[in-house]
């Protein structure tokens, strides 16, 4: 016998190493191991040479194997691959966990198939794209120093541009992007973000959301495109943004990620997550097969057809029964007859939600969620629980291995297709596109599109916009103008957004103005002016600027949907007193209607981004308003929910209405 000192490792790392010398079968070597009296683990030499002479092939064989030749078909590389795992390694694809609580080492010990950043987390505060990528790598590392050299892929918030980031371009929220009625665009945003995304070295966008938003006092409208269905399903053409074209003769529902310059993305919430009752996030959706079939299952279709390559799931519930659970609509209509060949991923520690209170019973959440056809689990933080639950579940045949080979056969399949084993680091020579000039100007087009005008002149001889870029003295107030965090909305930077300039790189509504009025024009800014400072300055006009804060998620859920204070006092002390133009950053319409009669010309901005030169661009004739309303603009929420078709219909200004302008040029050449 040869004596091997292995008295000096750990446990895990003992197993470790008996497992790197199993090297490329599914199987572990099983040694006969003996302690002596002094702690000394003996190898038997005989075993491990008999060892060496059986498998010195496939040894020699470790750079042929099928799964790693790139001529091969992806489904030749998938099923060779496949055929290779263990169960632990099988179920650690499985896994998506949070940056902050893992490491390379963990990615490696537990065979992690993806790693994520929640809504903020960052490697350090203002990360360079550098730094971000350095990152990512690190990770990767861990995962191709595994037994057999499965790439992870990292996934990341990005969903209004590459929001996360400092110095990424921001884009208007969806909303904002509805109102533009303009797929091209929006395509063109898709792959603007899939650069800058990727110029971090991360490959996996939670984008788009394709809810249809039925009730704005949700949380999440302004992640909708519209309450339209039609209208979402015309949005989706930001999938071959972010992923890339989809080649005509790939089979329906394939997925499809065209290059190092694009990215997986991922179509949620699946599905009724716009429909709950009152609005609430994650809550009830109550509505008949035929009408969640008509209203939010179609975009899910476009998106699949498109080639969209996940698609994650909804916290909320369809007719009392969990998204997370729901074994009909995820694996029998979803994957069985809609087709879907992608990955469905849950929401962040979505199968924690299963039960009431959270994590009641956390293996039964776990059985649920495998069993109803979810491939990958966000479980960010205790994933162990996860490994030695679903472990267990197989060993005792509560899921079948069918079941864990379906998961990671999709999971690879992304991996494949997108190029992550040839090249599975990040390149730093992408980094030169974040932020860059190209995509601030595409957003600053996206900005001037998604202006909404829904006032203009108290008589329609009269109107007021565009406004005059030389005047004495203009005035800019409101708590809105001057706030690039006020501007952005949620998920921006931090998951509830942030205030103030300091984090943003961008262009204020207020600074806009002073860029664009003559060098002649003063301008005066002040946030709340009372009436009495109004009247004393004689301005030629004003530009009021209010609306909602940031917020994401729950926290949004409003069941009143008022102008936030001082919104309303400084409508009505500059506009009882001066001609004005009020602009309304918000992501949702809010109550306006007592404020009508008073204001000369109203605007809704949404949730414009970084790009606040849009704004101005429109203002004063530039370019002319062009957006329509992506949904309906109610008198009171007491008319909620209310969508275009319904019997009470009875707006104060009905979905797809928006005023036109003329450009300042045409107006001067009649």
């Amino acid at each position: 016998d040869f004596v091997l000192d292995l008295a000096h490792l750990s446990y895990v790392q003992r197993r470790q190493f008996l497992r790197k010398l199993s090297f490329t079968y599914p199987v572990e070597l099983v040694l006969v191991l003996t302690m002596d009296l002094d702690g000394i683990a003996k190898i038997s030499l005989l075993l491990v040479g008999l060892w060496l002479l059986l498998n010195w092939a496939g040894l020699l064989s470790v750079d042929q194997m099928k799964y790693k030749d790139p001529n091969l078909s992806i489904d030749a590389r998938v099923e060779d691959l496949l055929s290779r795992m263990t169960l632990e390694e099988k179920i650690g694809q499985m896994l998506q966990v949070e940056r902050k609580h893992t490491s390379a080492d963990l990615v490696n010990k537990y065979f992690i198939g993806s790693v994520m950043s929640e809504g903020g987390s960052m490697p350090t505060p203002q990360a360079s794209a550098e730094t971000w990528v350095d990152m990512v790598n690190e990770f990767q590392k861990g995962a191709l120093s595994t037994r057999l050299g499965i790439p992870v892929f990292y996934g990341v918030d990005a969903v209004h541009g590459h929001n996360t980031v400092y110095n990424a371009t921001i884009f208007p929220h969806n909303i904002g992007l509805g109102a533009t009625r303009d797929p091209e665009l929006v395509k063109r945003i898709g792959a603007a973000t899939a650069l800058e995304v990727r110029a971090t070295g991360i490959q996996y966008a939670y984008a788009p959301c394709i809810a249809v938003c039925r009730d704005p006092r949700w949380g999440r409208c302004y992640e909708s495109y519209s309450e339209d269905t039609e209208l979402v399903q015309a949005m989706t053409e930001i999938i071959p943004g972010l992923q890339g074209d989809i080649p005509h003769n790939l089979p329906k529902g394939v997925p499809f990620i065209s290059g190092k310059e694009k990215v997986i993305g991922s179509a949620k919430h699946y599905v009724g997550d716009g429909g709950t009752v009152n609005g609430i996030n994650e809550h009830n959706t109550v509505i008949d097969r035929d009408g969640l079939m008509k209203i939010h299952m179609p975009p899910y279709l476009t998106s699949i057809d498109k080639g969209v390559a996940s698609i994650m799931v909804s916290y909320s519930s369809w007719n009392g029964v969990k998204m997370h659970a729901h074994h009909d609509l995820i694996t029998a209509f979803l994957k069985n007859t809609l087709h879907f060949k992608g990955f469905v991923i849950s929401d962040f520690e979505g199968i924690d939600r299963i039960t009431t209170p959270h994590r009641a019973n956390i293996n039964y959440s776990i059985e649920a969620g495998v069993s109803a056809g979810i491939d990958m689990f966000m479980f960010p933080k205790l994933y162990t629980e996860f490994i030695d639950g679903l472990s267990m579940l197989v060993k005792n045949e509560r899921i079948p291995m069918s079941r864990i080979d379906d998961a990671v056969r999709r999971i690879l399949w992304v991996k494949f297709m997108m190029g992550l084993f040839e090249n599975p680091y990040a390149d730093y020579s992408m980094t030169k596109y974040l932020g860059i000039q190209e995509h601030r100007n595409l957003a600053r087009e996206a900005v001037r599109k998604s202006m909404v005008l829904l006032k203009n002149g108290q008589s329609v001889d009269k109107p007021l916009l565009p406004l005059p870029k030389k005047a004495p003295k203009i005035l800019v107030a409101g708590i809105h103008a001057d706030n690039l965090g006020y501007q952005c909305g949620g998920w921006t930077i931090e998951w509830q957004g942030v205030s103030g300039n300091n984090l943003l790189k961008g262009t204020t509504i207020l600074n806009a103005v002073k860029n664009t009025v003559d060098p002649e024009t003063t301008v005066i800014y002040k946030e709340n002016p009372d009436a009495e400072f109004v009247k004393s300055n004689e301005f030629s006009y004003a530009i009021v600027v209010v609306g909602e804060p940031p917020y994401a998620e729950t926290h949004g859920d409003n069941m009143n949907l008022a102008i936030p204070d001082p919104g309303p006092e400084i409508i009505r002390n500059v506009c009882g007193v001066t001609k004005c133009v009020v602009i309304v950053i918000s992501g949702r319409p809010l109550v306006i209607e007592p404020y009508v009669g008073m204001i000369d010309a109203l605007v809704a901005a949404w949730l414009p981004g970084s790009e606040g030169q849009g704004v101005a661009d429109v203002l004063y004739g530039d370019y002319a308003f062009t957006g329509k309303l992506p949904r309906t603009w109610f008198k009171s929420v007491d008319q909620l929910p209310m969508n275009v078709g319904d019997p009470h219909y009875d707006p104060l200004f009905p979905f797809g209405f928006g005023l036109s302008t003329q450009t300042t040029e045409a107006l001067f050449s009649e």
